[in-house]
């Protein structure tokens, strides 16, 4: 019973981050799926991938690519879980190569294989080291020339972790991808202008020549930058009007629709920007960066992808390589973000965000020592910043153990930001992850400490209550256990593991009644998040990108 608590404390605390998300993952395997119902005649393939030692591999890249005689091979992509398992549904019979590879683990290829239909078959792969020559010269291939161009295409699930309990640690890749992605609100930006008139002086002006362009101009960027950008748009209206030809006035009117949630005009506005012949490439980054933006809001997420690629192209800055990647990992391309992180590192190596963007790529992917030691680096930089912390303390909570790296820096953020509720209850939770079984008592007194401190900062911490409920009940002391999981209801009641572990310990104590009653919340709250995901499932619009050797943009069509 304690290790099926354990599991569903981790499965509502991956909940609680996804709850801000945009998008559920593509294709859930506890859910319906469009994998839920097969064609009869198609044929699955499923397998484990194991290292040179005949140990499970995680995070490895398994991949069926069909022979013949076809100029377009098909290409179906998945990666193993954390049991090193893999599987691919609704495969069309004929002739594949089945391909697996980890960098830095080998690679593995089985040749000819036959799918026939409505058959399953199960193939094992053990990955075979390569030659130190070859990994080094997969690392090259993974930085990108000037030129980035990259293929996927036919992608059915690019995070089909298969099953084995594994919904829960997608949920919480999830929830790391969105918090990376949403380090976009924090993009480092030009330098604001210093307009030398104030808001006042720039009315008057406007209201003694209403022809002039550049009062128009500066006093609705002003207000666009005041955050009142509907205020601002008849103001950037008319200079468009005056100067018709002006760049930075109809980028501002473009921007200034955006800010106002009037996405559509921004696209329409942003389009026949983009036709003004004499721009430079970087005018047209920022442009195509922030139509981005705006396909994005109205969740055309291939059209959005396909504007922060051509920014890239034109400027790869680190706004711009960011925001590309940050776009690709939310929705589920783990494998072309990490291309685009691993870029944008090796230009801006001292982007906190890259490095940040680079582990939540590889959490994705499975492969949890490679996120950690990103996070890391990441904290690193600068030890003060509390957002690599955070994502370290989001990763490890679906997780079954913690690195001892993770442990050191959740100890680091702990003491410089001793009255951070969040920094106290992580590190705490790291250490109790260390833990190599439940008789080890080392460490104990200095979880509860740091559990009962973020409390105290922050009584509205039901996550930390809920810990210490856990901490109490596993010593026997059932009265502190239930006093605990209480305030944990008080302070989140839509905490449904509190609810769970509250009818468990009413039901032992006696109290019948009280416990019926939190059994009926936790399965109330559990049934309506679950009803809450899968409606966000049906509504996702499938991700699929296709971009086959696409020359990189350099300039508008109509500047040719």
């Amino acid at each position: 019973m304690a290790s099926l608590s354990k599991i569903e404390v981790r499965d509502w605390y991956c909940r609680r981050l996804a709850a801000a998300l945009i998008l559920m993952p593509l294709f859930s395997m506890s859910g319906l799926s469009a994998q839920s119902v097969e064609p009869a005649a198609s044929a699955n393939v499923q397998g484990t991938v194991r290292d040179a030692d005949h140990h499970p591999v995680a995070g490895a890249t398994v991949w069926l690519q069909s022979a013949g005689e076809s100029s377009t091979p098909k290409v179906h992509r998945t990666h193993t879980d954390a049991f090193g398992f893999y599987r691919f549904a609704a495969i069309e019979p004929g002739g594949y190569t089945l391909t697996a590879e980890l960098m830095g683990q080998g690679r593995a290829k089985l040749q000819p294989l036959t799918l026939a239909k409505q058959t399953s078959t199960t193939l094992d792969l053990t990955l075979v080291p390569e030659a130190a020559g070859e990994s080094k010269n997969q690392a090259e291939q993974l930085q990108f020339s000037d030129d980035i161009r990259f293929t996927v295409a036919g992608v059915t699930d690019t995070t089909n972790l298969g099953g084995h309990g594994s919904d829960t640690l997608v949920r919480n890749r999830e929830a790391v991808a969105e918090a990376v992605a949403s380090l976009s609100k924090k993009a480092p930006g030009s330098p604001q202008d210093v307009f030398s008139a104030d808001e006042k002086s720039l009315r008057n002006a406007v209201l003694g020549n209403s022809d002039d362009f550049a009062a128009n101009y500066q006093l609705g960027k002003l207000l666009a930058e005041a955050a009142k950008p509907q205020e601002a748009i008849q103001f950037l209206q008319r200079a468009a009007i005056l100067a018709p030809g002006d760049f930075d006035n109809r980028y501002e009117l473009v921007l200034a629709y955006a800010r106002s949630g009037d996405y559509s005009h921004a696209l329409s506005a942003g389009e026949e920007l983009l036709a003004l012949p004499k721009q430079s490439p970087r005018q047209s980054a920022e442009l195509h960066h922030l139509l981005g933006d705006a396909e994005e809001a109205l969740g055309q997420a291939l059209d959005a992808e396909r504007e922060y690629a051509a920014a890239a192209q034109l400027d790869p800055n680190e706004p711009i390589l960011f925001d590309w990647g940050a776009e690709l990992l939310i929705h589920h391309a783990a494998e072309p973000a990490m291309e685009v992180f691993t870029d944008g590192n090796r230009r801006f190596p001292q982007s906190l965000r890259m490095l940040a963007g680079l582990g939540a790529a590889w959490y994705a992917m499975g492969s949890y020592d490679r996120a950690a030691e990103s996070f890391c680096a990441a904290s690193d930089l600068n030890p003060v910043d509390p957002t690599p912390y955070l994502l370290m303390g989001e990763m490890q909570a679906a997780e079954s153990a913690s690195s001892p790296a993770l442990v050191e820096r959740l100890a680091r953020f702990a003491r410089l930001q001793p009255q951070n509720s969040l920094a106290n209850y992580y590190y705490a939770l790291s250490l109790r992850k260390r833990r190599r079984s439940p008789d080890n008592v080392r460490n104990l007194d200095q979880v509860k400490s740091l559990l009962e401190k973020s409390v105290q900062i922050d009584p509205g911490l039901g996550l930390a209550y809920l810990e210490l409920g856990s901490l109490y009940s596993e010593r026997g002391d059932l009265p502190r256990a239930v006093s605990a999981y209480e305030h944990a209801v008080q302070a989140t009641a839509s905490l449904e593991q509190a609810h769970y572990r509250l009818a468990q310990l009413y039901r032992r104590t006696g109290e019948t009644s009280k416990a019926h009653s939190e059994l009926q919340l936790y399965q109330t709250i559990s049934r309506k998040k679950a009803q809450d995901e899968d409606r966000k499932h049906h509504e996702l619009q499938q991700f699929v990108y296709q971009l086959r050797d696409r020359a990189p943009v350099t300039q508008s069509p109509s500047a040719q």
